[in-house]
């Protein structure tokens, strides 16, 4: 799944909720930096830290999909948990 896919998909409820968070922090940081009103210098970072936090929780959770797993499923060719191991210490010996 590529991310244009990701992006249109159906988004589950918890992170639309999320989004909405992410843009209103956004748009609260972006209200403070470019406001026209003197601020100080220590809540002009704030909101720059706000506006970048905000962008990538709306971001990720926009990205985020319903019914996707996060591991593919595992590889025909890894060694079975069932099988014997080989604990010959001789066959290591050069």
């Amino acid at each position: 799944m590529n991310i244009l896919e990701r992006a249109t998909a159906p988004t589950p409820k918890f992170f639309r909720v999320l989004r909405t968070i992410g843009l209103a922090l956004v748009a609260a940081g972006a209200a403070l930096v470019a406001g026209p009103i003197a601020v100080p210098a220590a809540v002009v970072t704030v909101a720059g830290y706000l506006t970048v936090a905000g962008g990538v929780l709306a971001a990720v959770s926009q990205i985020t999909v319903a019914g996707a797993t996060a591991c593919p499923p595992p590889a025909d060719d890894l060694p079975d948990a069932d099988a014997p191991e080989d604990d010959d210490p001789d066959d290591d010996v050069d």
